[in-house]
């Protein structure tokens, strides 16, 4: 299922938002680390509806990748 680009759009500053406050990082740094994510190429490309699932989820689930990858 293909999301509205501009509803997506908005969805990705509210978990990257969310993700930056969780984690104690910038905005900066989290909106870098969120387009070189998983979970963006999957939201991105309708895999498994990641984009129907809730802001504080995709922030958790990036939380994790990133603490991960670091």
């Amino acid at each position: 299922m293909n999301a509205n680009p501009i509803l997506l759009q908005k969805k990705y500053v509210r978990v990257i938002d969310e993700f930056a406050k969780i984690s104690g990082i910038s905005i900066r740094e989290a909106m870098d680390f969120f387009y070189h994510s998983e979970i963006y190429c999957e939201m991105s490309e309708g895999i498994s509806d990641m984009h129907c699932r809730s802001d504080i989820y995709l922030a958790e689930e990036l939380k994790e990748e990133y603490e991960a990858k670091n």
